[in-house]
């Protein structure tokens, strides 16, 4: 099974500051690292309130230089946003500096306000995210290509050959069968029976069935010895994530999200999104999802002060991960 991380660096009023919070998630990152991680999420938005992460790519600069064998994952990165020859660039310089640990999902995104930011046409945002793919993927070849009428190149080339894998998220139908035509795999936002349509789909284009992605665990876990206390401590910045995600994907039009709108602590724990469990439940909750699963960590989540997140994260360390070894869910650390 996989671990991971997941950071969109929302600082809210209710929570630590920004510039604590990006200093955490690289100490974070630096940590997990060592114990074998094997991801780390970053998320894109843009003009939000909360500082939402504008800026994944920088982020992940800085995690690559605390880290050595984590794969970093913009998930998802937002093309309609970004110059694509740009793109290109700084996502090349992104996998030499991480030497190769690049992955990348793309989406359309779906805030209104932040095309109009930049200037960009939402009735256009399809066919941008698929020449953008396009783009990417002739302009990693390092050699010259046609843009617009002009011949470009763009260099350096990314160290992974023949690119960085580009994945295709989202939450609809439609995003089901761009990622059959023009992604390396689909990386669904949770919703039941979009990667059947995405096979589906690839076998009408004569395509073989892909490797399916990881069995997600919980959006937001968090371990205890007393989890009931705990849900006091971090049900604050649960609620305000949860329903400023679920106000945001109002916006959307089409697709879903899995953050509920929620009036309390009863709310988040009647949802499977949202788990605060003792090391013997986490323990248990690994056996449910099974091997090919993702346990991941949000120790951020909305603004959390760093010391919250650090200790689920430490007592994972010491009273779950152990065990997880001892199981076979994970290989053994070197020594």
């Amino acid at each position: 099974m996989r671990l991971s991380l997941r950071y969109d660096m929302r600082a809210p009023a209710i929570g630590a500051p920004a510039e604590v919070l990006y200093a955490a998630a690289l100490d974070q990152c630096e940590w997990a690292d060592k114990l074998g991680f094997d991801t780390v999420y970053l998320a894109e938005h843009h003009g939000a309130d909360d500082g939402y992460c504008a800026s994944p790519i920088a982020v992940a600069a800085a995690i690559a230089g605390r880290t050595s064998a984590m794969r970093i994952h913009l998930s998802a990165l937002l093309p309609v946003l970004h110059n694509p020859l740009r793109l290109a660039e700084d996502l090349a310089t992104l996998d030499i500096l991480s030497h190769g640990r690049l992955d990348l999902t793309v989406g359309l995104g779906y805030r209104p306000h932040e095309y109009e930011m930049f200037g960009v046409q939402k009735s256009k945002r399809v066919a941008i995210l698929e020449e953008t793919v396009g783009i990417l993927e002739r302009a990693w070849t390092g050699e010259p290509f046609d843009y617009h009428g002009q011949t470009v190149m763009v260099r350096p080339v990314p160290v992974q050959k023949p690119r960085p894998p580009i994945y295709i998220g989202g939450s609809s139908e439609a995003s089901a069968r761009r990622a059959a035509r023009y992604g390396d795999n689909y990386l669904p936002a949770g919703i039941p029976g979009l990667y059947d349509i995405y096979q589906e789909t690839r076998r009408q284009l004569g395509l073989p069935p892909n490797t399916p992605p990881p069995v997600l665990g919980p959006m937001f876990l968090f371990v205890a010895e007393d989890p009931e206390r705990a849900w006091n401590t971090v049900a604050p910045y649960v609620l305000y994530t949860s329903n400023s995600n679920a106000e945001w994907a109002k916006e959307r039009g089409v697709g879903s999200t899995q953050y509920i709108p929620a009036r309390d602590v009863e709310d988040l724990k009647a949802s499977p999104v949202f788990e605060v469990v003792t090391p013997d439940e986490c323990v248990a909750l690994v056996q449910r999802l099974g091997q090919h699963s993702d346990l991941m960590f949000q120790p951020l989540m909305g603004g959390m002060p760093p010391e919250i997140g650090w200790a689920s994260l430490e007592l994972f360390a010491t009273a779950v991960l152990p065990r997880l070894v001892a199981a076979g869910y994970r290989e053994p650390l070197p020594t």
